[in-house]
């Protein structure tokens, strides 16, 4: 047992260890860190303190100091600055007031984002971009891999691969670029469109609030199904193949195997995913939208991320209100994440944490 010295017995016939259990059926339950030897005494195993086990393998906790001290500065340091939620921030003040605020201010500026009419409809946008982009892009990498793992051919399969991560590593910047040119008046779609008489005129796609949602989650997907099967081929390797041995033999078919094998081997792996992939629901396609939206477009494409962006660094930067909306998008996903966890492990038994 790892961690664990000093080992000791006691014989059976004196006494058993507090906390052991006697099941209906008579068999003995020993509390955890007891079992019984062979020639019938029970053996002990003394765990190590915790500053213990760190003196012991303190070479092996070094890999952690770096990791931790970058959460610590860039992800819980900064946690310090959402008081000024509550407080009215003067950029320039003299410090400690430049970091919390110069006057308390209460709930003025969560009440000023909560009646306003503009947050809740960029909400909604959120909320349909988000929903519409996990529809397609959390399924259709399982499908994908599925398709994959099919495959007999070594070469087809690792072509098809390498076709299909290629996208993920593309610059945010040329994927926006490359959107802009091909949804253009004068682009490649309106091009074929035009020339295949399905459209009389060129749409513009990028000016019309209507094609916005469909031409971000078409190309979500396009950027992010095939790097999404990575996890998903290695939690295939994982299943048993004899199964699916044992499964042909009893005359399944390969979609019965892949519904009854397949698909459960990989459960715990979706599960987790799908509990990350909510967490960061609202925070839906910064860097992406904010490229590629317009003014024009705002009535469909401005999202919580890109209103934020705005309210804090416009015209006329508001910081306090923007961060009471991002500390409200951020207790939102602590919810969802929390929550999603929670029923997956009551439904499932798979969960994150």
């Amino acid at each position: 047992m790892t961690g664990l010295s000093n080992h000791d017995s006691i014989a059976i016939a004196s006494s058993l260890p507090p906390g052991t259990k006697t099941l209906r059926d008579g068999t003995v339950r020993l509390p955890k860190g007891y079992w019984q030897r062979d020639d019938g005494t029970i053996g002990h195993a003394k765990t190590l303190s915790t500053w213990a086990r760190i003196r012991k393998h303190w070479r092996l906790y070094t890999f952690i100091i770096l990791p931790l001290a970058y959460f610590l500065v860039f992800q819980y340091v900064p946690m310090v600055g959402n008081v000024i939620a509550f407080r009215k921030y003067v950029p320039g003040s003299s410090f400690p007031w430049n970091i919390i605020g110069t006057e308390w201010k209460g709930m003025t500026y969560i009440q000023q984002f909560v009646t306003n009419p503009a947050f809740w409809k960029v909400f909604t946008n959120t909320l349909i971009i988000a929903g519409l982009s996990l529809l397609f892009t959390f399924p259709l990498p399982i499908v994908l891999a599925l398709l994959l793992n099919e495959l007999r051919s070594g070469r087809v399969k690792r072509f098809v691969q390498t076709v299909s991560y290629l996208p993920h590593f593309l610059s945010i910047v040329l994927v926006a670029g490359l959107i802009l040119q091909l949804t253009a008046s004068n682009g490649l779609i309106n091009s074929l469109l035009v020339n295949l008489h399905v459209v009389e005129a060129p749409i513009l796609f990028m000016q019309d609030p209507a094609w916005f949602r469909p031409v971000y989650v078409i190309s979500q997907v396009w950027q992010t199904v095939g790097w999404g099967t990575i996890l998903y081929l290695a939690a295939l390797t994982s299943v048993n193949d004899q199964l699916y041995e044992a499964a042909a033999i009893d005359g399944a078919s390969r979609w019965r195997q892949t519904w009854h094998i397949t698909l459960p081997g990989i459960r715990p792996t979706m599960i987790v995913l799908l509990v990350l992939n909510v967490g960061t629901f609202l925070g839906v396609g910064f860097e992406k939208i904010i490229l590629i939206y317009n003014p024009a477009t705002y009535t469909t494409g401005d999202v919580l991320s890109t209103y934020l962006y705005r309210v804090g660094l416009g015209m006329v930067p508001q910081y306090s209100l923007a961060t009471a909306i991002g500390l409200f998008q951020s207790i939102v996903g602590l919810i969802l994440i929390i929550g999603s966890n929670m029923i997956s492990r009551r439904l499932t038994e798979a969960s994150l944490w």
